[in-house]
């Protein structure tokens, strides 16, 4: 009698690492659109200076949405392994925590504003900061323990 092979359920921390990388490769193409990012005559390449706002609210330029898509496209690659989705999601949270922590420097510590290079304002550091410790939390919480399925006897790899 022949088994079906049934599909394994992708693990929780590999499709929580796909929504987000997919949510980064969508915001890093939507700012790019005129009418979803206002301001768009005034995007520049990269600095304090670019006028434009995603969705109005966040400031972003060309770098910034280059960043993430490319932040986005590599979390889509690393979430094909759950170390990968592990990884990216823990060392992306804890990036994502030093972005919030360079925002309130940038825009707080430094009059002229010279270093904001990947231009951020009061939004972007809220929500840089709420990114970091999501990505964080799924990242450390969802990822399975060591050895949590290995030798398990009460489902034998023969038995349904």
């Amino acid at each position: 009698m022949a088994r079906e092979a049934r599909p394994r359920p992708r693990p929780p921390v590999r499709l929580a690492a796909t929504v987000v990388a997919g949510v980064f490769v969508l915001v890093g193409v939507l700012g790019f659109v005129p009418g979803i990012t206002t301001g768009y005559a005034e995007l520049t390449f990269s600095g304090h200076t670019s006028g434009a706002r995603l969705l109005g609210i966040f400031q972003v330029s060309v770098l910034h949405n280059l960043v993430h898509l490319v932040f986005g496209l590599v979390g889509l690659v690393l979430a094909r392994s759950v170390a990968g989705a592990r990884g990216y999601l823990a060392v992306g949270g804890a990036v994502y925590l030093a972005l919030w922590i360079y925002g309130l420097v940038v825009e707080h510590g430094n009059a002229d504003r010279t270093v904001n290079v990947l231009p951020v304002n009061g939004a972007d550091n809220w929500l840089h900061l709420l990114l970091g410790f999501g990505m964080l939390v799924l990242g450390l919480l969802l990822s399975p323990r060591a050895g949590a399925s290995a030798g398990r006897l009460d489902q034998p790899i023969d038995r349904p």
